[in-house]
């Protein structure tokens, strides 16, 4: 077993990865909090701005998140405010 492994961390890497997560079609592994994994694959999403380009109910629901204060736009965004 992985240092990785052991230490529970959890990376989403692509947009593929983090659409799979939020669809269901990919496993969130064994001891990573969905609602953890949720909000991670749509962090991912925000800050590769791959969100914005996607069907419209990514973008609403990432905006929502943003509003609420679960996801943040990526930092270079967040300067510009």
């Amino acid at each position: 077993m992985s240092d990785q492994n052991k230490l529970n961390f959890f990376t989403i890497d692509n947009t593929f990865h983090a659409c799979g997560i939020i669809e269901g079609f990919v496993d969130i592994p064994e001891g990573i909090d969905h609602e953890q994994a949720y909000i991670q694959a749509y962090q991912h999403l925000i800050d590769t701005t791959a969100v914005w380009t996607l069907q419209g109910t990514y973008g609403r629901t990432a905006q929502r998140l943003i509003h609420e204060g679960v996801c943040h736009l990526p930092k270079e965004d967040q300067e510009e405010d």
